[in-house]
């Protein structure tokens, strides 16, 4: 794929959008305005969230909803899953088809509600007044079909009747709209693979990220609300296949000697000699797969595509498998929470190209966004005693006050407490609406649950790129934490999470990664080495060096990939790629696909 425009694109939408919120937001907040007249519940909610977090993260926030829709409109467009094309023209026309569709007076009764389709009828029959009745029309046609999307996606489409909708841009309909440069950056070649979605969603962000490098050159630390941008690197698809074929593929292949699932998988390392001692899977809905720092998904697609291979030779009836698969098999867990979203997005749609009428199921991805909760001792205790001190153990308290800092620690935190899925169901099935008191309390109580529920299962792979920052980025209470709760790997976070990613597999389950390589070779990381080699299986490994990354370039980041099974194995012999002498991406893959089809893994 061809990545230049996209990354233009979505530079320039960032920059775009964020004057276009910020001057909607202006005349919002105008003394008399219409909003004010017309919407002031919204408009007092809009004043609200200003107070709280400040304007430009505000706008910003906005700028990235309505990037994030637009985006996925336009894919669903491209790929025929919408009825109508929302923000795309029917071929050889202009404007968008839902609009000339409104024109000729046809709207949908499901999608567009009564009160909203009087609106546009009086507006485009001029009965109303508009300076722009059009472009008024369009932004309710859109406003209607993401709260229609909302019943399939409600992790994206979230129910629109707040500031969301006030701050939407007013030019959506002219040849210098953001619309059409959105339709523009995603051709229809473009938007055969959902991996484009990835793609934008990390140069939307590289701005930001190339600021927050700037500032650690003058010593500034990374705080929390910029560690999504500092840490995300969209995994080039040969390093996924890589990964997922050698831990997910493997242990099918594993269990099923017979099955004809490697011919597909061109980055496979066979064993070099048969085994008899592996993890025992009975089934596809065994392979329970986690990637804890998700991003937008990519790592999960492609998995997804494995599985449904998988399943499809078990014998499972297509039209169950892509539910099959989202409900047994995938699970990501995601810091930032607009990267959860398109992670989220993505597994649906991938799973609409499987099965037509998947988006009816209203199957929600496993996609866990970790948010910052804190509780008062007060309150916890005025909790308590509401809904039975027998449920709350030190260890569930201790549980629910370790995520005051999960924006900060991530997938990193280790619950204290093991039995989260038996306590939550528990609490879900209590009602608390009616005590206003405790009704926040308790959503939020449920909100850390389902974040510990997450991060203490156990999976039999996981596989991640998972962030990259040395101690010198980190802030205090980073710094702080990770001496004290990760002692061995301390110096970066992707050591972390090579331990933590450890502890999430069960016992023989797989870890695939791709991080620096810095863990193999420097002191600092010694006790690391040390854990992994004499508890755990280097099953293989790909040394890539510099310059595996295409998007970042240059001796920036030196990477290895590799794949370790959670299980001490001394006398196994592990296969090894030295890619360290390849010159871009594409060298390096060439030298990987041919050095495994001519067995030449040492």
């Amino acid at each position: 794929m061809d990545t230049s425009k996209l990354k233009k694109f979505a530079q320039f939408a960032r920059r775009t959008l964020g004057e276009q919120v910020g001057a909607k937001l202006a005349l919002v907040l105008s003394a008399g305005s219409a909003a004010r007249r017309e919407s002031p519940a919204a408009v007092s909610q809009l004043e609200r969230a200003m107070q709280e977090d400040g304007q430009a993260q505000v706008v910003e926030r906005v700028a990235y909803t309505w990037f994030n829709r637009f985006c996925a409109l336009r894919f669903m467009d491209v790929n025929r899953y919408t009825r109508i094309g929302v923000v795309s023209p029917a071929e050889g026309q202009f404007q968008p088809e839902i609009l000339l569709e409104a024109k000729m007076g046809h709207l949908d009764e499901e999608m567009v509600p009564a009160p909203a389709r009087q609106q546009v009828t009086e507006l485009l029959a001029g009965r109303s007044p508009s300076h722009d009745p059009q472009g008024e029309a369009y932004r309710l046609l859109v406003v209607a079909a993401c709260n229609a999307w909302h019943q399939a996606m409600p992790f994206l489409f979230e129910r629109i009747s707040d500031y969301t909708e006030l701050l939407m841009p007013d030019d959506l309909l002219s040849g210098n709209s953001i619309l059409a440069y959105t339709r523009e950056a995603m051709t229809p070649e473009a938007c055969q693979d959902v991996e484009v979605i990835g793609w934008l969603y990390q140069f939307y962000i590289s701005e930001k990220k190339d600021a927050v490098f700037e500032g650690l050159k003058k010593n500034q630390k990374i705080t929390p609300e910029n560690i999504p941008a500092a840490t995300q690197l969209f995994t080039p698809h040969w390093i996924v296949r890589y990964l997922v074929d050698n831990s997910l593929g493997r242990l099918w292949l594993l269990n099923r000697p017979g099955s004809k699932l490697a011919e597909q998988m061109a980055y496979y390392i066979p064993p070099e000699k048969p085994e008899t001692d592996f993890l025992k899977i009975n089934g596809p809905e065994d392979l329970k797969v986690c990637d804890p720092a998700c991003g937008s998904g990519h790592m999960l697609t492609y998995a997804f595509d494995l599985l449904y291979a998988i399943y499809e030779e078990e014998g499972f009836d297509a039209a169950e498998i892509p539910e099959k698969i989202l409900t047994h098999n995938l699970y990501g867990i995601e810091l930032d929470e607009r990267a959860g979203e398109l992670a989220a997005f993505a597994l649906t749609m991938k799973a609409r190209s499987r099965q037509r009428r998947f988006f009816n199921k209203r199957v929600k991805p496993h996609i866990t966004v970790l948010e910052k909760v804190s509780f008062s001792r007060e309150e916890l205790d005025e909790y308590m005693g509401h809904v039975g001190r027998d449920l709350f153990t030190h260890g569930l308290r201790d549980t629910l006050q370790q995520f005051d800092q999960a924006d900060n620690f991530g997938s990193l935190i280790v619950p204290k407490v093991g039995n989260v899925a038996d306590v939550l169901a528990t609490l879900e099935a209590k009602d608390m609406a009616s005590n206003l008191f405790l009704a926040d309390t308790h959503q939020r109580v449920l909100s850390v649950l389902r974040m510990a529920d997450a991060l203490s299962s156990r999976y039999a792979v996981v596989v991640a790129n998972p962030p990259y920052m040395g101690s010198k980025g980190m802030n205090p209470k980073l710094s702080d934490w990770a001496k004290s709760t990760y002692p061995n790997s301390k110096s970066d976070l992707f050591a972390m999470f090579i331990e933590r990613n450890l502890d999430l597999t069960i016992k023989g389950g797989a870890v695939a990664m791709i991080t620096m390589q810095s863990w193999m070779f420097l002191s600092s990381f010694e006790a690391l080495r040390s854990r992994i080699l004499n508890q755990h299986t280097i099953l293989s490994m790909a040394h890539l060096g510099a310059r595996a990354f295409d998007s970042i370039g240059g001796e920036v980041v030196s990477t290895t990939a590799f794949v370790l099974e959670n299980k001490h194995k001394p006398y196994y012999r592990g296969a090894y790629l030295r890619l360290v002498d390849g010159n871009s991406e594409a060298e390096k893959m060439e030298m990987m696909v041919k050095a495994i089809a001519q067995g030449q893994a040492a």
